[in-house]
């Protein structure tokens, strides 16, 4: 991530909660995996939390170049939320073909690098 000073506190405050929040509609995604399975009304349960992971994953793209623009710093934050936003798009495609044995994994490696990104950006002053 760039040099804290070079991040606007309020900046850096909204990237925080979009990353925070990313990362608690990744961890809702597979907890209403498992109401998809057991209950009737699972399947609109699980879509709502892809369309979540999804809008908050476009928003972490805007919040990750609100961060870098005003201070000029390193990209590496626009190109972490692209990423992930790439994987979002790749992880509802396998999920609307129902290719669980990449849909399920690539779901587990989305929380383990939100979590990581959270870190990070948490360390950030």
């Amino acid at each position: 991530m760039s040099t804290p000073t070079m991040i606007k506190r309020g900046n850096l405050a909204f990237l925080r909660v979009v990353i925070a929040l990313q990362t608690l509609a990744v961890f809702a995604a597979p907890v209403t995996a498992g109401l998809l399975l057991t209950t009737p009304g699972g399947h609109v349960l699980h879509s709502a939390a892809a369309y979540s992971v999804f809008g908050v994953a476009v928003v972490h793209v805007a919040a990750a170049i609100l961060a870098w623009r005003p201070g000029g710093g390193s990209p590496r934050p626009i190109l972490n939320a692209a990423g992930f936003l790439a994987a979002t798009l790749a992880q509802v495609a396998l999920g609307i073909a129902h290719v669980t044995t990449l849909h399920i994994p690539l779901g587990v490696l989305m929380f383990g690098l939100s979590l990581l990104q959270l870190s990070r950006v948490l360390k950030a002053s």
